[in-house]
């Protein structure tokens, strides 16, 4: 089968890439884990001791990061419908974060605890269509803050990717009726081509019935 330019083009440019190089070296599953760390650099959002969630974890590279900066305290879980290898101190649930079942077997892990930080690095599987993959980006981001409001305790986090585009002041608005703060964080590790960004709500200040 013969690739498109922009396959080739894209294939071009993510192997040039350095952060692709490092997460190699690294042993990262992922570039990825590069925006997380950048962010955690500037809002030391993962600490000892937290339980923390990653939707939509597969291949791993958010979680890898997550479980070594709890440094063996704390609980990281992953969930994603895709499969994924395992990763030493991550609890890893296969299935559909939204499906009752799914979730009531989260639950039970979670035995009674409320989480600390929801991390969420999902993306649509992209059409080429702007309007129905932005539409996507946000519905993907949305299904992320309803699992949130269901399970942070008070003073809980959620870290959100997004697209700029149509929806997005609507979401921020929806962030901002459950966080106290809401900030814009752009990683270095993004692309600068691309028109993701992450939405950081902090300070969880109320229930949402």
């Amino acid at each position: 089968m013969t690739q498109s330019k922009s396959s080739k083009n894209w294939l071009t440019e993510h192997f040039k890439d350095g952060y692709v190089k490092q997460a190699k070296d690294a042993g990262y599953r992922a570039r990825s884990a590069y925006k997380l760390l950048e962010i955690q650099k500037k809002d030391h959002l993962i600490k000892p001791g937290m339980v923390i969630v990653d939707l939509g974890a597969a291949p791993g590279g958010w979680s890898q990061v997550a479980v070594e900066l709890l440094k063996g305290r704390g609980q990281m879980f992953a969930l994603d419908i895709l499969p994924m290898e395992p990763i030493s101190g991550v609890d890893f649930i296969q299935g559909d974060f939204t499906d009752n079942q799914v979730f009531d077997e989260f639950l039970r892990h979670l035995d009674g605890r409320k989480v600390d930080l929801v991390l969420s690095d999902m993306a649509p599987n992209l059409s080429g269509i702007s309007v129905t993959d932005q539409a996507r980006s946000i519905y993907l981001a949305e299904l992320a803050l309803d699992f949130a409001e269901r399970v942070l305790k008070p003073e809980g986090k959620c870290l959100t990717k997004v697209f700029q585009g149509a929806g997005l002041p609507a979401y921020r608005k929806a962030l901002e009726a459950t966080f106290k703060k809401v900030v814009v964080r752009k990683p270095k590790a993004s692309r600068d081509r691309s028109a993701e960004i992450y939405l950081l709500g902090t300070e969880r200040e109320r229930a949402v019935n």
